[in-house]
């Protein structure tokens, strides 16, 4: 969805009659993108990707006939295990899918993508689906009913996401585009260098810097999406670097070192004035227990914690900081 956003907004600007497909509903098709979504012109023009445009032709046939008293109709699609194996689909799935005129979507929707914002869309259907009303949840925003608190859960994942689910204003579609994790890499070198290919295969956002001042500058700037990986075993980098993160708030804070490192700077940030609770949170020595050895090992380890924290993902039995087990292989 949010590579739709520039599109969007000048076929808006140019008055383009339109319309934004997504699923409500769906049912196998085997591994796929959570956010897929498509904008279809009545005349054959589609961008974006849903299912691999298996099913492009016929969303625009269905757009071209939607009547102009209408501002949605959610369309019932299929196909078989050959054609989906001709569109190179997992395997055959069957979805409803809301198209909805691009004119009836906030605007304020598509410059907030466009923006890399952390951003849900709460779209209320009518029962039959012939009317449907868009509102725009920011990520700050405090949750007044069930569609934004879920809107809510769904950003704090940090990963983009969809949810349908029925209120007393009828059934509700909930679209989740959260900012993208923005790594702050603390200390170089080859690890770093690794890290950063990692999140960016991810599509995240990463930076590697050397100084505390230039660690603590980047988590401010990104505060509602950064996370934390020291590397450096400098003293007077990691603890400070460390504390700024915890006192920020950032939701996965991890330190690279021996066990004996992370001992070490328990007692820095002890000695800094860091609570106990907070000095818990840090995910020291860091990563999950795989087994690596090598390098590019090491940065899915620590890819893998932080995609699985940021996920709300139970990972106590296999975290590095809870186990005994050897720090390489």
């Amino acid at each position: 969805m949010r590579d739709l956003a520039q599109t969007a907004r000048q076929w808006l600007s140019e008055g383009r009659t339109a319309f934004l497909a997504r699923p409500v509903a769906e049912q196998g098709f085997g591994p796929r993108e959570p956010a897929g979504a498509l904008l279809v012109d009545p005349r054959g023009g589609c961008v974006g990707s849903l299912y691999r445009g298996v099913f492009d032709a016929e969303l625009a046939a269905e757009a071209a006939a939607l009547p102009a008293e209408r501002t949605a109709r959610v369309c019932e699609v299929s196909v078989g295990g050959d054609e989906a194996a001709e569109a190179r689909l997992t395997c055959g799935g069957r979805a409803e899918i809301l198209l909805q005129p691009l004119a009836a979507v906030p605007a304020e929707w598509w410059e907030l993508l466009e923006r890399g914002a952390g951003v849900a869309l709460v779209t209320r259907l009518d029962e039959p689906a012939e009317h449907a009303t868009s509102v725009v949840v920011r990520a700050v925003d405090a949750p007044t009913n069930d569609a934004e608190r879920r809107a809510g859960e769904l950003l704090g994942t940090r990963r983009a996401g969809r949810d349908a689910l029925y209120g007393e204003s009828g059934l509700v579609l909930v679209e989740a585009y959260p900012s993208a994790p923005y790594v702050v890499v603390c200390g170089g070198g080859e690890l770093a260098d690794i890290i950063t290919r990692q999140a960016l295969l991810l599509e995240w956002e990463a930076v590697t810097v050397g100084a505390a001042a230039e660690a603590e500058k980047e988590l401010a700037a990104h505060a509602d999406a950064a996370c934390l990986v020291v590397l450096t075993h400098e003293p007077d980098v990691d603890v400070p670097v460390l504390r700024a993160a915890l006192a920020a708030g950032v939701p996965y804070v991890g330190a690279l070192g021996s066990r004996r490192t992370t001992a070490r700077r328990r007692e820095g940030l002890l000695a800094a004035g860091v609570p106990e609770a907070q000095i818990a949170l840090v995910h020291g020595p860091i990563g999950l227990d795989l087994g690596a050895r090598t390098p590019a090992e090491t940065a899915l380890a620590i890819c893998a914690e932080i995609l699985a924290v940021l996920g709300g993902r139970e990972i106590e039995g296999l975290a590095l900081r809870n186990t005994d087990a050897p720090l390489r292989g």
